[in-house]
């Protein structure tokens, strides 16, 4: 079946298809290129206006169509225009997955503005310090972030800020959503470059600080034909290889996708809001992951889609509700922003009616997916997270950047139109075009790649990236902390948590809820370590005076943890 599926594969990119690829010339780096994408976010906005009654955004008993979307979005654009907006000014958004984060979204990209994305679990600080670095022109946020704000508030003292979902009274000088929906729903008429920032989304730095990374509109379009691309050919390959003709999709019957991880992030923005949009399904948003209140949503709405952190498909599976729950609607299952493990792949595959098991490896640097591998192709290869998307070149390279051969591991770099501008306000570190993903990987003869380490000092929790040197910079700040290292700790629900080994200075004791405490006035929750060894002697270094991590981590006990 790999035969017909590199067949497909150059078929379905040759000239004159949808998905032709090219080479296109981007500031001097050439770069694989969808021919026929849509030049910016706000055609493909515009675009979705065909959809008109369909439903569109769905949260808990209120229902939005794709029209109405268009005309709250075509009034908040106006609105934005009239508090001084601009092509190329940036507005941040700072809630839960509201229905009116995607009205944002859409209306901000579709005027040639650009979204920041703020992290719905940042503290006021760390808002603080993505407000500084990103200067944006107008604040969006719902009642929690606008009380942190509050906080802070005065060191943004020319900010705009418009308040969604409020129960008290409005602050003074802060807009109401409602006032903006007043505006004539009239989009402003302006002029975007396929190359332009379209969002700024801030991922974590391996210094200690988030670098916010710049997502452009041609980059945040080749994902979504990347995706669109992976779900068409893997069914015509395993159609061809069965000699079966290749299943069709009923246009008259509208998918869904449920929506249960942040839209500040691009598994649920980029790869599921986006995607969903393009072809005309709904979206139902949750208040906050509840695998029972999933269930009942996949049984109620006919979700056909719940690609989300693999940790939240393994407790649908285990949770008491699922065997009672109609989830014979689920047509695929999976996700991202964490590895999938391979026993999880035939549970999805054997627990489901329909749905067929799916994972997706990326970045928010690629805007999205690298790789994506489904079905019988996942469950052959269950340890694979698929081919490298059309538009991206890949290679493994060594320590020395050569290029290994086929079956060895070096580090997995990337190149092509997904594959961010840079990093704001941060020295361009991309060089040639190629990423470096920070994850060593091997690469086998039909081009799957299979991640076997990391390379970057990061614990991966439940989707979220939380870079060690940020924590230890908050840890190392406590006066009773001589050492610390922060690392990862296998969890069986969110994949790692994160753990430090601490040596505290000499005649000085401290608990563990006391270092935690501590972290949580500087650092989100999801950041704060669960696991916290307090060590007898000082921790052990290398030639270089660099700690060596996995010498402490591979003898701690989970038991005996703080």
């Amino acid at each position: 079946m790999y035969e017909q599926l590199k067949s497909v594969w150059d078929e379905y990119t040759s000239a004159g298809q949808i998905f032709e690829v090219n080479t296109v010339d981007i500031d001097g780096v050439p770069t694989r290129n969808f021919v026929h994408a849509p030049p910016s976010l706000r055609e493909f906005w515009l675009g979705a206006a065909q959809h008109g009654e369909r439903e569109y955004l769905i949260f808990q008993d209120e229902r939005y169509t794709y029209s109405q979307a268009q005309q709250y979005c075509a009034s908040l654009a106006n609105w934005l225009h009239q508090q001084g907006v601009v092509p190329g000014d940036r507005v941040a958004i700072a809630m839960r997955n509201y229905p009116e984060w995607m009205l944002a979204y859409w209306a901000i990209t579709s005027m040639g503005a650009v979204v920041v994305g703020m992290n719905a679990w940042w503290i006021p600080q760390e808002m603080h310090y993505a407000l500084t670095d990103s200067k944006p022109k107008v604040l969006i946020c719902d009642r929690e972030r606008l009380a942190r704000f509050a906080e802070i508030q005065s060191d943004f003292p020319d900010m705009c800020v418009l308040a969604v979902r409020l129960d008290e009274e409005l602050p003074e000088g802060v807009h109401a959503w409602e006032d903006a929906m007043k505006a004539d729903p009239e989009m402003p008429d302006v002029s975007i470059d396929p190359d332009d920032d379209a969002c700024i989304f801030y991922t974590s730095g391996t210094t200690g600080k988030p670098k916010g990374a710049q997502l452009t509109h041609r980059g945040c379009i080749a994902n979504v034909m990347n995706l669109a691309f992976i779900n068409t050919i893997q069914p015509v390959a395993i159609a061809r290889h069965k000699g079966e003709e290749p299943p069709v999709q009923d246009p008259t019957k509208q998918l869904c996708a449920l929506v249960a991880t942040p839209l500040f992030h691009v598994t649920a923005n980029n790869c599921v809001a986006q995607v969903s949009t393009m072809i005309g399904a709904k979206l139902v948003h949750m208040y906050k992951w509840d695998a029972a209140e999933a269930l009942r949503i996949i049984e109620e709405e006919k979700v056909s889609t719940f690609s989300a952190v693999p940790m939240m498909s393994r407790e649908m599976l285990l949770h008491p509700d699922f065997k009672t729950r109609d989830t014979s609607t689920l047509q695929a299952i999976g996700g991202g922003g964490a590895a999938l493990q391979p026993d999880l792949v035939a549970k999805l595959e054997e627990g489901t009616q329909n749905a067929r098991a799916s994972t997706g490896y990326g970045m928010t640097e690629t805007c999205g997916i690298i790789a994506a591998v489904a079905g019988d192709f996942f469950v052959d290869r269950p340890a694979s997270v698929g081919r490298a998307m059309p538009t991206f070149e890949a290679k493994c390279v060594d320590n020395q950047g050569n290029t290994v051969p086929v079956g060895e591991r070096g580090e997995l770099l990337v190149r092509g139109a997904p594959v961010i501008k840079g990093y704001l306000n941060r020295p361009q570190d991309i060089v040639d075009g190629w990423l470096e993903t920070g994850d060593i990987a091997y690469m086998d003869e039909d081009h799957f790649i299979y991640l076997v380490d990391r390379k970057k000092d990061m614990v991966l929790r439940g989707g979220e990236n939380v870079y060690c040197a940020e924590v230890e910079n908050a840890i190392f700040a406590h006066e009773a902390v001589a050492e610390s290292i922060v690392f990862a700790v296998p969890d069986d629900r969110l994949g790692e948590e994160v753990g430090t080994a601490i040596y505290l200075k000499e005649g000085v004791t401290v608990d563990a809820e006391t270092i935690r405490t501590h972290c949580r006035e500087q650092l989100a929750p999801y950041k704060v370590p669960r696991y916290i060894w307090f060590v007898t002697e000082p921790l052990p270094r290398n030639a270089n005076g660099k700690f060596v991590k996995r010498a402490v981590s591979e003898t701690l006990d989970v038991a005996d943890a703080g």
